[in-house]
């Protein structure tokens, strides 16, 4: 049986593991995209954020006197890389990267949720600011990717109509 610290301490593992294959996968997506400036430019502002996000991480694990797992981080580097390899492949990789983005602001919107509820439980209220911050940034990558997916959408069905452009990226 696990107590309520050993829980959050694992959960924020899984979130610095998450943060980790974040950045890689949004890394990997920036140096692709060339005609989608708008897409590209909150790209590069979330990429900061998270950075930030999992230094966040990096703290509270070691307030906890715990560190991040290396086994979990290897398991997001290497689940990010091969999603990024995938999304060389499609025709249609903005728009795949655009939705996958979407989803997986959803899995950080609801991991980060969990952490707030974990943090407050445990009664560490630096690690619960610290979580609704990152939650608050996560909503909002989630927000402007659902607003911009029709014009995203649109730009892409156009450039691809369009001879001499490429839509791809």
């Amino acid at each position: 049986m696990t107590n309520k610290t050993e829980n959050l301490l694992s959960w924020l593992r899984d979130a610095h593991a998450m943060e980790q294959q974040a950045e890689q996968m949004l890394t990997a997506q920036k140096s692709r995209l060339v005609n989608y400036p708008k897409l590209r430019t909150r790209i590069e502002k979330h990429i900061e954020e998270t950075v930030g996000q999992r230094e966040l991480l990096e703290q509270a694990l070691a307030r906890l006197g715990s560190e991040p797992s290396t086994m979990k981080d290897i398991s997001g580097k290497l689940m990010a890389f091969g999603q990024a390899m995938g999304g060389m492949l499609m025709s249609d990789e903005v728009v795949k990267g655009a939705m996958s983005g979407y989803v997986f602001e959803t899995l950080e919107i609801a991991t980060y949720t969990v952490l707030v509820a974990a943090a407050k439980s445990v009664g560490d209220a630096q690690t619960q600011a610290d979580c609704e911050g990152i939650l608050g940034q996560e909503i909002a990558m989630a927000d402007w990717l659902r607003e911009h997916l029709p014009e995203l959408s649109q730009a892409f069905l156009d450039r691809s109509e369009t001879p001499g452009l490429e839509a791809k990226r």
